[in-house]
């Protein structure tokens, strides 16, 4: 198992060859490199430390496209703090963003395909997405308003809430929405980075994608909420045992 523990690291090594390639094109700032670095280091350092707690003795082909696109995310990172202070390559970092998102189809059918799906990969995919989908909308708030960056904070405004509400910390079951809406964030929040669109589609599109991820968080929350006051009504352990949690709904 130890030998996996160092794996993810190649990662960040090819990451900070990659923005040393990117300075060739667009000089990076010491504040990009850190912050791309930054994000590299803790996020791999976050990886490994689950693996430890899973006990993970092989890193997988998912997890290495997971990963490649953790790494792709550290380079929009980078690009994306250079661009408040300096002009940025525009078609670089959206055609970054367009790989790190067709990659997110990638993962999960070879998971499948190599019968390798694991929680530690699930919610790797998962923070990989949600920091994606943060940084686009710190970039786009230039160009529709900072209450874009609602679209990104959702998913850490949910975990900062199970801290308060323990029962928000239940696990949900499986709903491939979740996915869909994540990948139709990251595409508009895209389109609007690329500024291909009028100023007010823009907004229309960023809107829509807000909208979309407030009904599914909305959904979660709800099922959650109706779980905890079920589990509210329960008179014992030996009744608790034989009720099941209400189905989700469609």
């Amino acid at each position: 198992m130890g030998k996996v523990h160092w794996v993810p690291w190649w990662w960040v090594a090819a990451g900070s060859a990659g923005m040393a390639a990117i300075s060739s094109v667009t000089p990076l700032t010491a504040a990009g490199w850190a912050a791309g670095i930054g994000y590299l280091v803790v996020s791999t350092a976050l990886l490994m430390r689950g693996i430890r707690q899973g006990r993970v003795e092989r890193f997988g082909p998912a997890n290495a496209v997971t990963a490649t696109r953790s790494m792709l995310v550290g380079l929009v990172t980078a690009l994306v703090v250079v661009s408040f202070t300096g002009e940025v390559s525009t078609a670089l970092l959206v055609t970054l963003v367009a790989v790190a998102l067709a990659l997110d189809g990638v993962d999960g059918y070879v998971a499948r395909r190599t019968r390798s799906e694991s929680d530690l990969g699930a919610r790797f995919d998962m923070e990989v997405d949600a920091f994606l989908l943060l940084v686009l909308c710190v970039y786009d708030a230039r160009y529709v308003g900072w209450w874009v960056l609602a679209i990104g904070l959702l998913r850490y405004a949910f975990v900062a809430l199970g801290f308060v509400l323990p029962w928000m910390q239940r696990t949900l079951p499986p709903r491939y929405w979740r996915k869909v809406v994540t990948a139709a964030c990251g595409v508009a929040l895209a389109i609007v980075a690329s500024q291909l669109l009028p100023a007010p589609v823009n907004t229309v599109v960023a809107l829509a994608a807000l909208l979309l991820a407030l009904e599914s968080f909305g959904r979660d929350v709800i099922w959650l909420a109706r779980v905890n006051l079920a589990g509210a009504r329960l008179v014992s352990l030996e009744k608790a045992s034989t009720i099941s949690p209400p189905e989700e709904s469609r």
